[in-house]
C-alpha cells in the first residue's frame, strides 16, 4: 500500500479508537450483553423519472449487536429497469455509542459501479439531532487518498398512527476532483425526497413519493460535458420492511 494511504488510514483508525476511549462507563458496556440480528430496507422502490427513464433502488443495512456495539452491513444502488448496474456500493462498519443518541461508525466501503472501482477507509457518526431528526454523515478516504464526505437527514411525521409522512435529504461532497467517476472538488450533488408510506404492519409498509437529483458545481460541468443531465425529478413507489 502506498505511504499516504496508510497514513491516511493510520490517522482515522487512531481517531477512531480515541473517541472510543470517551465512551459511556465500563460498567455500561459490560452490562451489553444481549445481541440481535435486524435487517431493514429503508428504500426498495421503482422510478421513473422525468427523462422517461426508469430504475430499481435499494438503501438497505443489517446488523448484529447490541445497545453499546454493533456491526453494520450497508447497501445501497440503482439499476436501470432492464439495464444495467449505475451505481452500487456496500460498507462494513463497527458502530460504537459514544454519548446518547449518538453513533461513532468506522470501516470499509466499496463501490462496485460505475467503474473505474473504489475502495475508501470511513469514518463517522449516525444518531438523532434535536427536533427527532436522524441524520448520518461520514467522511471517505479512497483508496488514492482522495477524501469525500456524506450527510444525510430525515425525519417522520405521523399524519396518523399508520401514515407517514417522511421528507429526507442528502448531500455528497469531495475536496478533490475524480474525473474517472465525473465528480469534481466542492458540493457534488444534492438529493431531496418525500415518501408517504402507510403502515399495513408494523414490519411492512408500501409507499410513494417523489425524489429530485441535481448535480451542482464542477460535478454538474462534467456531466454538461459528458451529455448528461443535471436534474432527474422521480416519481416513486415501494416498500419499507424489517426483520
Amino acid at each position: 500500500m502506498h505511504k499516504s494511504r496508510r497514513v491516511l488510514y493510520c490517522a482515522s483508525a487512531a481517531l477512531a479508537l480515541s473517541l472510543l476511549s470517551m465512551g459511556q462507563p465500563l460498567q455500561a458496556a459490560e452490562a451489553d450483553t444481549a445481541n440481535h440480528f435486524m435487517f431493514r430496507a429503508e428504500e426498495f422502490e421503482y422510478r421513473a423519472d422525468d427523462t422517461d427513464g426508469e430504475t430499481f433502488n435499494w438503501d438497505a443495512e443489517a446488523w448484529y449487536g447490541g445497545d453499546y456495539r454493533k456491526l453494520r452491513l450497508k447497501s445501497e444502488g440503482e439499476k436501470a429497469v432492464g439495464g444495467h448496474l449505475e451505481d452500487a456500493e456496500a460498507q462494513l462498519l463497527y458502530s460504537r455509542l459514544v454519548s446518547d443518541f449518538l453513533d461513532l461508525e468506522f470501516g470499509y466501503r466499496q463501490d462496485f459501479s460505475p467503474r473505474p472501482r473504489r475502495g475508501y477507509g470511513v469514518i463517522g457518526l449516525r444518531g438523532m439531532a434535536p427536533y427527532y431528526i436522524a441524520f448520518e454523515s461520514a467522511a471517505f478516504v479512497s483508496e488514492k487518498g482522495r477524501v469525500s464526505g456524506r450527510l444525510e437527514a430525515e425525519y417522520e411525521l405521523l399524519l396518523t398512527q399508520r401514515l407517514i409522512l417522511q421528507p429526507a435529504i442528502e448531500i455528497n461532497a469531495a475536496l478533490s476532483s475524480d474525473s474517472g467517476r465525473g465528480s469534481g472538488s466542492g458540493i457534488n450533488d444534492i438529493e431531496a425526497g418525500l415518501r408517504l408510506r402507510y403502515e399495513l404492519h408494523r414490519k411492512f409498509a408500501p409507499y410513494l413519493g417523489i425524489n429530485w437529483e441535481r448535480k451542482l458545481g464542477e460535478t454538474a460541468d462534467l456531466a454538461t460535458k459528458a451529455s448528461e443531465k443535471k436534474a432527474h425529478l422521480s416519481l416513486l413507489g415501494g416498500i419499507n420492511f424489517w426483520f
